[in-house]
Parts: structure tokens; sequence; C-alpha cells
């Protein structure tokens, strides 16, 4: 009976203190989030999200940023195993209200402050290449794809453009300016990440970017901007349209 005893006392005490742990936890975390709730936003463009979350995604990227190596290639399949129906991740910045393709050219702005317009033909003056990947979006699906198109570092040593490499950040916007993206300069010099023009070996669906997409693995989707209208390149972070509204800049994976 006494140790029947002491094992019923020790089990009273045992709930008492987890019933106590869980009170005390759960009311830290209630106070964690009024005092979250009230820090002040980072100042996106919706207002953005308060700034120790955006602390946080900052020592991410400076993390992943630190132990990236552009050399390093991302998994390659077989073209029997790229998807035939890909998905569309988004369409900002899509409208064809107003573009007209015989018009579209790719403005590349130098560091002088000059644009040069590059056509198609002169974009596929170059050799292509292809390649097949798990594309990831940030939905939470992913998809092995099959895309072609031109290495953008081939495009900058053909056209003697090398010297935008210097600088920490390009800058990519649709031609309405109404999405646009920026992203670290390794990440673009990456041997993988090609301007593209054809989705499993056919010229680019209007809606997958048509004429000419960014296509980056080492990304998720939301860095892979479609229709490009002009490029530029900076040594501060240019805009991007989901970091102004409160994802990752870096968008590694």
């Amino acid at each position: 009976m006494k140790e029947q005893l002491i094992s019923e006392q020790k089990l009273r005490r045992k709930n008492i203190l987890s019933f106590l742990f869980f009170v005390f936890a759960f009311s830290a975390g209630i106070c964690f989030w009024f005092w979250l709730k009230h820090r002040p936003a980072d100042g996106g463009l919706l207002g953005g999200i308060p700034t120790p979350l955006r602390t946080g995604l900052n020592v991410n990227e400076r993390l992943f940023s630190a132990v990236f190596n552009k050399d390093k290639q991302v998994p390659t399949y077989a073209k029997s195993e790229a998807e035939p129906r890909v998905k569309v991740n988004g369409d900002v910045g899509m409208s064809t209200d107003e573009f007209n393709v015989s018009d579209w050219k790719l403005a590349f702005v130098k560091p002088s402050g000059d644009t040069a317009f590059f056509t198609m033909d002169d974009i596929k003056k170059l050799p292509k290449t292809e390649i097949i990947f798990d594309f990831k979006c940030i939905e939470g699906w992913s998809q092995k794809t099959w895309w072609g198109g031109v290495r953008f570092s081939d495009f900058l040593n053909y056209y003697h453009l090398n010297d935008v490499s210097e600088f920490k950040y390009a800058g990519l916007m649709t031609p309405d300016e109404e999405y646009y993206v920026g992203i670290d300069m390794p990440s673009m010099l990456q041997s993988q990440t090609i301007l593209c023009y054809e989705m499993n070996g056919q010229p680019l669906p209007m809606n997958q970017g048509y004429p000419l997409r960014l296509i980056i693995p080492v990304k998720y989707g939301i860095k892979h901007l479609k229709r490009i209208g002009t490029i530029f390149f900076s040594n501060e972070k240019p805009a991007d349209y989901w970091a102004e509204r409160g994802y990752d800049y870096y968008a590694g994976h």
C-alpha cells in the first residue's frame, strides 16, 4: 500500500508539473505572438512582415549565400521523365492586352547606363542548352520539366557583357513591369541558369513566358521570371515582387 501511495503521489505531482508547464508554454506563445504582431513592419509594398521575421530570413540568406557554390549543379533527368503537362506558377505580368510579340526585344541595361536591345534572333545565335530538372514551387508542388535556351553566362560572354558580373545582383522585369525579381549574381552565373525560349522541345507557350523567360534551377519558381522585358544590375537588392509580400528574398533550395 505504501509503495502504491508513493507512486500515486509521484504521478499526481508529474501531472501538476506537466499542466503548469503547458500553461506556461501556451502563455509564452501567446505573449510572443502579440509581441511579434506589434513589431514594426519591414516596409514592403503591402506593409511587409514584422522586422524580426525579416531578420530571420536575412540570416538564412547570409548562411545559404556563404555556402553556395555556382559550380555545383542540381540533379538532372532524362527527357522521358519530363512532365508533358507543365503547371503554370502564377500569371502576374503576363497580360496579353498590351503585349505585342512582334515589338518584343530584350532590354539589357549596361553598367554605363546605356541600354542594348536583343531580338530572339540575337539570342538564338548562341548554342542551345537544354535542362530537365525538378522545378520546385513555393506552393508545395514540384515537377520534372524540360527547358531549352541559352546559358546566361554564355550570353554575357558572346556579347562581351562580362563586366556586369562584378555587381552583386541582377534585376529582371516583365515588359509591363508588373512582375519583377532580384537575384544574387552567383546564382545568375550558375551554369544551369538559362534564358529560355523552349519547353518540351517546342516554343514557349504564351502562359509560360513566351518569347523568353528565366530558368534558374537553384531557385524556387517565384524567381523564374516569365516574359523577360528588362535585365539590369545593382550592388543593392533590386525590388522583388514576392519579397515585398513577405517571402524570402533569396528563395534558394
